[in-house]
């Protein structure tokens, strides 16, 4: 019997094979997303309040602004006749009927018939810089989300990668190698969420900033239609 073994090719392969599917590579890469969240620590419960106050945001603000949007559109045809037949209760009371921002703008405007037109422009404006701060309310925290949570997922990321060279140093002689790489890619983790977090809150930042500068262009145009009524001669 022959007792000295050569390993062939064969054997080291296997072997290789065999270390490679029990190496703790495979824990990470099967790790579902919510037990790798965990892994980011106390920087994720930040970055989650600040994901669920972007979806909250959004979600309240696009159906504040689709209710802006509707409008009648016969709505100033109303308003012009009522006008020029000098029924100004009715048309005031048309205008609370509406209940949207140019309506207010429309009824500011009307309350101060009689006056310069000027004195009547200004009170129209104020009006519309009013409806356009209830239209802008949580859109700072979009902005602040935006830019925010990435910077909080790279101080994360720093943190994480302290503790993980601690580790090591702690270690020693005895440095092992899936210490430092479990440390670092739980690390990452924050810089991971901060990233998603940060790209939603801009999307939605950028989708609602156009939906109300849309409206503000309407209200600009109702302003100058009031005004070309309240200057043209009744017929």
């Amino acid at each position: 019997m022959n007792l000295l073994q050569i390993p062939t090719p064969a054997d080291s392969a296997q072997a290789i094979y065999n270390t490679l599917q029990t190496s703790p590579m495979e824990d990470a890469v099967t790790m579902n997303a919510f037990d790798l969240a965990l892994k980011g620590g106390w920087i994720m419960i930040v970055l989650l309040i600040l994901l669920l106050m972007t979806i909250y945001v959004l979600i309240e603000r696009t159906l504040v602004i689709n209710k802006a949007s509707k409008e009648d559109n016969s709505f100033m045809n109303r308003i012009k006749d009522y006008i020029h037949d000098e029924k100004i209760d009715a048309a005031i009371a048309l205008c609370r009927k509406t209940d949207t921002p140019s309506a207010r703008m429309v009824e500011k405007g009307i309350s101060r018939l009689g006056r310069p037109t000027t004195d009547v422009m200004s009170a129209i404006e104020n009006q519309g810089n009013i409806e356009i701060s209830k239209l802008e309310k949580g859109i700072p925290v979009l902005a602040t989300a935006a830019s925010g949570a990435p910077m909080i997922g790279f101080l994360g990321t720093v943190t994480g990668m302290v503790r993980a060279f601690m580790s090591m140093a702690g270690a020693g002689a005895n440095v092992d190698v899936n210490i430092l790489s479990t440390g670092i890619y739980e690390a990452l983790v924050t810089t991971v969420g901060g990233l998603i977090v940060g790209i939603i809150a801009l999307f939605a930042y950028n989708y609602l900033t156009t939906r109300i500068k849309g409206i503000v262009n309407r209200l600009e145009m109702r302003i100058m239609e009031f005004m070309d009524i309240l200057n043209e001669p009744a017929i």
